[in-house]
């Protein structure tokens, strides 16, 4: 059991996931419960053309601790993550992917090493030592590259930043999320560049992924890795030049 002084808001948002999002809603309140008391899910459809909305309707009718925020349009997840964070209530916020392909159970230890170190935010690193998982080299090397590019341009001496499992105390996350205007795959170097510019503290963990998904439907093209380049030279203006985050 983690003693946080709070509640644990949990937002995850869901496009097309019909097939697994009640399951990940139920598995993840029957996990996280054994270690966290008193928590909420706050699941975001992000504009389904399939039956996720319905599926997380049955969630949300079973149990009180679940709500849902719903649109019409798929708006891309950094969005939705950003529409879940302005709606929890919680002490403290975590981001678990529908896909439970990274177990929540692992929110455990991230809370206690947020507790214990005094940090603001703790995510998932899959190049930590301690990390389990089958990763391409091409993409180690992808990787390895954007996290010299970032600690040149932001000082962020963050080596992953896109694992979907995080933890953040609310007061460093509410002021700035809703300071986001990436939607792609650079919304999670946004959020935490804006976050490292308020002067909050970052610590990484080790993750273990099982993988549920084929390996088609986990492909990252080049088309996405030029996007996110393009995004995080506009992050740059937006910090350097603007002062948008400060």
């Amino acid at each position: 059991m983690v003693n946080l002084d709070g509640m644990l808001s949990i937002v995850m948002p869901a496009y097309n996931e019909e097939k697994l999002i009640y399951n990940s809603i139920k598995e993840t309140l029957r996990i996280v419960e054994k270690f966290v008391p008193e928590l909420e899910i706050v699941v975001v459809n992000d504009g389904s053309r399939d039956n996720t909305k319905s599926e997380i309707e049955k969630a949300v009718k079973e149990d009180d601790r679940v709500r849902m925020i719903s649109s019409t349009k798929n708006r891309g997840k950094g969005n939705a993550i950003i529409a879940g964070v302005s709606q929890v209530e919680g002490k403290y916020v975590a981001f678990v992917d529908a896909d439970l392909e990274l177990n929540p159970s692992q929110l455990e230890g991230y809370l206690q090493k947020m507790l214990d170190d005094n940090k603001d935010v703790v995510i998932g690193c899959k190049f930590h030592k301690d990390s389990k998982l089958d990763y391409p080299f091409k993409r180690k090397v992808i990787s390895m590259g954007y996290y010299i590019m970032l600690l040149v341009m932001f000082h962020l001496n963050v080596r992953d930043t896109q694992t979907g499992l995080k933890v953040f105390r609310v007061e460093a996350i509410k002021p700035v999320a809703h300071l986001v205007r990436t939607s792609g795959f650079a919304y999670d170097i946004e959020l935490l560049v804006a976050i490292h510019r308020r002067g909050f503290t970052i610590a990484q963990m080790p993750v273990e992924v099982v993988y549920v998904r084929d390996s088609g439907s986990r492909r990252i093209g080049m088309k996405d890795i030029w996007q996110a380049f393009i995004d995080t030279w506009a992050i740059f203006g937006r910090v350097y030049f603007k002062h948008y985050y400060d």
